[in-house]
């Protein structure tokens, strides 16, 4: 199962340490990282990203999981958890891209206090123990959460009422009088260009979580190759969850995008 994992440490020090542990139990197979980086929660609220780690498929943080996640705990929502408002528009569209909820952001952001580090990684894991044990170990904190699917069915309502609303003017419009069918014209041609605007965003998220899901299979099968006994066979079933999660997302897509 993908899950957004994030792992407070009191220092720089035991982060590093963490990040090492983590790197170790991807490579005997206990867990995948697509991807990783440290950070450190400054005195003035914000976030500074002390590595980020190029050996995981997903290498760039702008526009990832982990970037909009980092970018959410050094904002608004980090800082002050509370009712997602239309003024945070930003911020709710790093929410669904991080795939997290605002109860996640909330813990995250009450332990991750100025002056500590952390650990914010992309992971496939399917048992906690092993992650738990080495994070106990060296003193960290750990919180995670399986990756949801808001992001889609939020676009899908926008979309849907864009549309509704469209339908509506072009009904009345076909009944109006000559001297308001060039208002309501205009109405409608600014919504469908609204419309034509989420659309566009929508296909290309989906492009991106497809380049991204086939970056994290293309790693998991290079490294099973290399694997043997029960480590490779947990790669492959990994590879099986992955594809699984990303035909269901297409599948809820469709609505989105036609």
């Amino acid at each position: 199962m993908e899950k957004m994992l994030v792992v407070v440490f009191d220092n720089e020090t035991k982060a590093y340490e963490g990040s090492r542990a983590l790197n170790q139990l991807d490579s005997e197979g206990s867990i995948a990282i697509h991807a990783e980086a440290i950070i450190s929660k400054n005195d003035d609220g914000t976030i500074s990203v002390k590595q980020i780690d190029d050996d995981f498929p997903v290498r760039t943080v702008s526009g990832t999981a982990i970037g909009s996640l980092i970018g959410l705990l050094g904002g608004p929502v980090g800082l002050a958890v509370g009712a997602l408002t239309g003024t945070m528009a930003g911020s709710v569209a790093d929410l669904f891209v991080a795939g997290v909820d605002s109860d996640f952001l909330g813990e995250v952001a009450s332990i991750l206090t100025p002056g500590k580090y952390a650990i914010v990684a992309d992971v496939s894991e399917e048992w906690v123990t092993p992650v738990d044990t080495r994070m106990e170990a060296l003193n960290g904190f750990v919180v995670r959460t399986a990756r949801n699917s808001v992001e889609q069915a939020q676009r899908a309502r926008d979309i849907a009422e864009l549309r509704a609303e469209i339908d509506q003017l072009e009904a009345e419009l076909a009944q109006a009088k000559a001297e308001r069918k060039a208002k309501l014209q205009a109405k409608i041609n600014a919504l469908n260009a609204r419309l034509e605007a989420k659309s566009q965003q929508a296909r290309q998220r989906s492009e991106q979580v497809k380049n991204e899901t086939d970056a994290k299979v293309q790693a998991l099968q290079t490294k099973a190759a290399k694997a043997q006994g029960d480590a490779k066979a947990a790669i492959n079933a990994g590879v099986a969850e992955i594809r699984k999660q990303y035909a269901q997302w297409v599948e809820r897509a469709k609505s989105t995008v036609a």
